[in-house]
């Protein structure tokens, strides 16, 4: 059986995680994990709600010694905790003092408030690398989740190259302003730094002050995790910007202009990170020295025909891409591309193509634009043939304005009817929009604007 260590840190004094100003050593923490993961009830399938990202990466390395499998699903809905109960009905929940549980409906384990200490320096699990140890979930066709099962061994070798290509080690500590939830989150926030040698910050700052003021309390070399969404409010909103010594976006494609402002204002190179939900991270780029894209180590990707196969490294099975791909290497297998969207983004009006990436780029770019997003017509909607639709926060321009800024960036046939202006765009925690709240959204805006009413 090959296995590989719950943790990198070597020495029971190591910095696992910093809480607020406070170290957290190898041995606290590995102490936590053997008790929480004695404490736990029965049920194989776990919800872990802790918002504590310190207690979350206990809980989750408690369910991984104790052989349980943590769900992740994209949101926790009463909808989706419904759909979860019916793929693993034995899954209960874990919450910590901060937990938002909402309306979830689930048998609930609470994170104690207070923990033993061990009673002397606790081993360092080894974990078999086959163990299942997590769900995450894609959308289906017919709206039920389609589980992606994650194994020990493809999530540490993933991390690890992670690591390596950002040259992260035992001094850095790691602030994420994303949920440890999200798979980005879980990958970067907690794994990494556990696979490392790396400290997490316990914390999870949303507001542009909060996240600056935790940034100030970590000791350097540190590392900031975020996406576009929170690092634009960051540079709009902060004239003074702690330093950083590297910083780390995702979820979303970063533009050249906004990755040049924040590598002069913190100081530090900015990377992205491509991945996927099947297959975890793929690959790295620096933003502001060009678009190409390169795989992590021993990652390598694949033309067939007209479709992308991601294999090697991490990867357990060749997995098939749902992105716009172009291999830049010679031949049919390469280690650097160029992403051009997803498929489900190509937008095609009276044949003329371009995707919504492209589109929200350049809304986004127009002076006194704060946010907005292009929408592709519902299928169901008679104008499911085209006219897009823009949501768009941009209080200092008129409809008129923005419409002629667009027309000197975007073909007029792709220019959104109706253009909607809204006070701020329904994002989640890592800054993306779920469709359906966006959808509904959009249904109520369009209905104020049939009947006369202001939106």
């Amino acid at each position: 059986m090959s296995t590989l260590p719950l943790i990198a840190h070597r020495r029971p004094d190591a910095v696992v995680a910093w809480r607020g100003s406070m170290p957290v050593s190898a041995r606290q923490f590995l102490g936590e994990v053997e008790h929480i993961a004695g404490q736990l009830p029965p049920g194989r399938h776990v919800l872990n709600l802790c918002s504590d990202r310190y207690r979350f990466a206990v809980s989750l390395a408690a369910c991984i010694v104790s052989g349980r499998i943590s769900l992740l699903p994209s949101t926790h809905t009463p909808e989706m905790i419904r759909q979860m109960r019916c793929i693993a009905p034995d899954v209960f929940c874990i919450v910590d003092q901060g937990a938002d549980r909402g309306d979830i409906d689930l048998s609930t384990f609470h994170y104690p408030e207070t923990v033993p200490p061990p009673a002397a320096d606790p081993a360092i699990p080894e974990i078999d690398c086959t163990q299942v140890v997590a769900q995450v979930f894609t959308s289906g066709s017919t709206g039920m989740p389609l589980p992606h099962l994650k194994r020990w061994g493809s999530l540490v070798r993933n991390v690890r190259a992670e690591a390596e290509r950002l040259g992260i080690g035992a001094a850095h500590a790691i602030l994420g302003t994303v949920p440890p939830q999200h798979m980005y989150g879980l990958e970067s926030t907690v794994l990494m730094p556990l696979q490392s040698g790396a400290a997490l910050h316990a914390g999870h700052p949303f507001y542009p002050a909060d996240i600056c003021v935790a940034l100030a309390s970590l000791p350097r070399p540190r590392v900031l995790v975020t996406t576009p969404y929170h690092l634009r409010a960051l540079l709009k909103d902060q004239a003074t910007l702690p330093a950083v010594d590297q910083l780390l976006s995702a979820t979303a494609p970063l533009s050249q202009d906004l990755a040049n402002e924040a590598e002069s204002r913190f100081g530090a190179p900015l990377h992205e990170i491509y991945g996927c939900t099947e297959t975890g991270q793929l690959a790295s780029r620096r933003t502001t020295a060009g678009a190409e894209w390169h795989t992590l180590p021993a990652v390598h990707l694949r033309r067939e025909g007209e479709v992308i196969w991601a294999e090697g490294g991490h990867i357990d099975s060749p997995s098939c891409l749902a992105d716009v791909i172009e291999l830049t290497g010679d031949g049919p297998v390469s280690t650097t591309f160029l992403l051009h969207g997803r498929h489900a983004d190509l937008v095609n009006i009276a044949g003329k193509r371009t995707s919504l990436a492209y589109l929200n780029h350049q809304l986004n770019a127009i002076p006194g634009v704060q946010d907005g997003v292009f929408l592709l017509p519902r299928e169901d909607s008679p104008d499911s043939i085209g006219r897009l639709t823009a949501l768009v926060v941009a209080p200092g321009l008129t409809p008129a304005a923005l419409t002629q800024a667009l027309r000197e960036r975007i073909d007029p046939v792709f220019l959104p009817r109706p253009l909607l202006f809204v006070d701020a765009l329904p994002r989640n925690a890592t800054g993306k929009l779920p469709r359906q709240i966006t959808q509904e959204l959009l249904a109520t805006l369009q209905s104020r604007a049939a009947t006369g009413m202001p939106a």
